[in-house]
């Protein structure tokens, strides 16, 4: 699938079945949230064709740590028998 920036994406199963408030497994670090792959959002919105995504990264206090968006091919569905793993969060 290409943008219009002409950035190509190759959607696979895994990301066509992502939908709004799904947990998602972030693919790559987003520094300027303070984000790395690996860390485990909730889907907030979906846009057109999931091209692209809201995600809400919480910290496990509750507290909102970042609203991104993200490509589709930045996040994957949670598999089964994966296990969340705490850090630090560090700011950029």
């Amino acid at each position: 699938m290409e943008l219009p920036s002409g950035t190509r994406y190759n959607l696979g199963k895994e990301q066509m079945m992502i939908h709004e408030h799904d947990r998602v497994v972030l693919t790559d670090d987003l520094p300027v949230d303070g984000l790395q792959a690996g860390d485990v959002g909730t889907i907030v919105h979906a846009y057109r064709r999931r091209l692209a995504y809201e995600v809400e990264f919480l910290a496990l206090d509750g507290r909102t740590v970042a609203v991104a968006t993200v490509a589709a091919a930045q996040v994957r569905a949670v598999r089964k028998g994966e296990i969340a793993h705490a850090r630090q969060l560090v700011r950029a």
